[in-house]
């Protein structure tokens, strides 16, 4: 059965029940009458506003986002239709056999009658709607964190498009600014670590033949020496041409 049926039912019933005992009560306080409907009428649209109060909350609470609730003001419009149609074709018929009960025509009861009942539940209704509406959604500013049920997953997500694909971006600048700094530390660090090498070299040289060298390998140090001394027989001629010039 669809929710605005029952509920059309419901107070359809709730109607009659009021027309009955308003017809009752008028026959025996006459002078009242007009106190005593306008009571009936406050009791009929408060039991109206508490169950449209109840669904405006449980429909808050099911969807927290405002555009995906459902449209209870077409739900509880077909519910009044259907309690002012039911309502007064039932009280017409009782009233054929209890003459207390104030009724009018199958029309009037059809058309007028109907059409207060109508506007009396889908407006009480939609407002009470409302205010539970409204009153989950300030349970929901005073705690944001629960206001949707994947807020939590949602927090620990990026949410920025353009800072997630600017991401990598960021870490490669952020890598090659690291090896920028490091490669002169590097390079700075280099000769430091062969000057401990060279020093080594020269020690182990030195100390060659202290350690046990034979004198056969003497002789290619004295190629080295002979070597060497190719250069100054260049130099030799150096002098002697600058000579020769200074005489011409």
């Amino acid at each position: 059965m669809s929710k605005w049926f029952l509920r059309g039912l419901v107070f359809a019933a709730l109607m009659v029940v009021i027309r009955m005992t308003q017809g009752v009560l008028i026959n025996a306080f006459e002078a009242q009458a007009g106190l005593i409907s306008l009571i009936l009428m406050i009791l009929f649209a408060i039991a109206v506003m508490v169950w449209g109060y109840s669904d405006g909350r449980a429909d808050a609470r099911a969807n927290p986002d405002p555009d995906r609730r459902d449209d209870l003001a077409m739900t509880w419009l077909g519910a009044g239709l259907v309690a002012g149609l039911v309502s007064g074709l039932v009280s017409w018929i009782i009233g054929l056999v209890d003459k207390a009960l104030y009724v009018s025509s199958l029309f009037n009861e059809l058309t007028s009658f109907a059409a207060f009942t109508a506007l009396l539940v889908f407006v009480t209704a939609v407002a009470a709607v409302t205010l539970g509406r409204r009153r989950v959604d300030k349970e929901y500013e005073k705690a944001p964190h629960r206001h949707h049920g994947l807020a939590a997953q949602g927090e620990a997500a990026p949410t920025d498009v353009f800072a997630t694909v600017g991401a990598p971006a960021v870490a490669a600048e952020q890598t090659d600014t690291i090896q920028t700094e490091a490669a002169p530390h590097a390079d700075t660090a280099a000769p430091q670590a062969d000057a401990p090498a060279t020093q080594a070299d020269a020690g182990a040289t030195l100390a060659g033949p202290a350690a046990g060298f034979t004198t056969e390998e003497f002789p290619a140090v004295e190629d080295q020496a002979d070597a060497t001394t190719e250069i100054p027989a260049v130099d030799e001629g150096g002098p002697s041409a600058q000579s020769d010039d200074s005489a011409k």
